[in-house]
């Protein structure tokens, strides 16, 4: 796919929802995925909850606002963000997720670890947000496919665009064509892990916005969303509060719902955000646009 001829923006496509999750998630349009960063520098809320307790807390508050699912995640991921030692990051996420998971609510774990992933399915989290796609430990997705196994129901795979860690993510944004390489390699990625035992029923695809693309880049990913529709599975998409939006020079929690609702129109599964309400406002807007248009093309 490098070098094709570029595409142009199509109508907006189906939602399309994973298996794994609980019904109650069925039939709301675009979710809303709330982020809570169990970290001491996380690029925007970094330390604001990095207590269990405190992050425990936040958790309900973001379930309360409306989030249908609760991303717990130990290690940051901004530029330049230096790697976190396994048993800090489980030490930061389990206690999150257990408890989260003990009061009903459905729990993605954003990490790139496997043992991590796995202590976290266990604790009850139904989903595995890796935002390296199994690239940073190859293990990733042998153990989303035993977990199956060993406990009856795999956890959703979360797949994202990554072509490498933090400190050096910054320096890998040559493309010749960023919507159609970016997609063919995330199809790669996919490969491996269906190669590995992961099931396309249990796949959530990413674009990976803010990671190895420049700001202008991550713009034309999202004018192109064929390229990400063209895996043919559920999208989540994560531009909250990113350094693109800041060139808008406006509120970076409004440009956020801003690209909530366009992902929404165009048929996201999820879109992952700080700030709940105005995102939760933005995607019910463009599901009312995305039904609309539909109905008018079934006339």
């Amino acid at each position: 796919m490098t070098g094709a001829e570029p595409i142009t923006a199509g109508a907006p496509t189906q939602r399309r929802r994973p298996a794994g999750l609980p019904s109650q998630l069925d039939g709301q349009g675009t979710l809303v995925m709330g982020i809570l960063n169990v970290t001491p520098d996380s690029f925007s809320d970094g330390g604001e909850h990095s207590g269990t307790a405190e992050a425990v807390a936040h958790g309900r508050l973001l379930a309360a606002q409306g989030a249908a699912i609760i991303d717990v995640g130990g290690e940051s991921t901004r530029p330049g963000a230096p790697r976190v030692e396994e048993d800090e990051e489980l030490r930061r996420v389990v206690p999150v997720v257990r408890a989260l998971a003990e009061d009903g609510h459905v729990v993605s774990v954003d990490t790139m670890r496997a043992s991590v992933a796995a202590a976290c399915v266990e604790a009850g989290a139904l989903i595995i947000n890796d935002v390296s796609a199994g690239l940073a430990d190859a293990e990733m997705g042998r153990e989303a496919a035993r977990l199956r196994t060993r406990l009856g129901t795999p956890p959703v795979f979360v797949a994202m665009h990554w072509r490498g860690h933090s400190d050096v993510m910054t320096g890998m944004a040559n493309y010749a064509d960023v919507a159609r390489d970016s997609a063919a390699e995330l199809a790669e990625r996919l490969h491996a892990l269906r190669e590995a035992g992961v099931e396309d029923r249990f796949l959530v695809v990413d674009p990976g916005l803010g990671f190895s693309k420049t700001g202008e880049q991550n713009w034309e990913v999202l004018a192109h969303w064929e390229a990400i529709a063209e895996h043919g599975l559920p999208i989540l998409v994560g531009a909250s509060r990113k350094r693109f939006l800041g060139t808008l020079d406006v509120d970076r929690d409004a440009a956020t719902a801003a690209v909530s609702a366009y992902s929404a129109e165009h048929g996201a599964w999820a879109v992952r955000v700080h700030e709940v309400p105005g995102s939760l406002a933005a995607v019910r807007v463009g599901d009312r646009l995305r039904r609309a248009r539909a109905a008018r093309s079934r006339r």
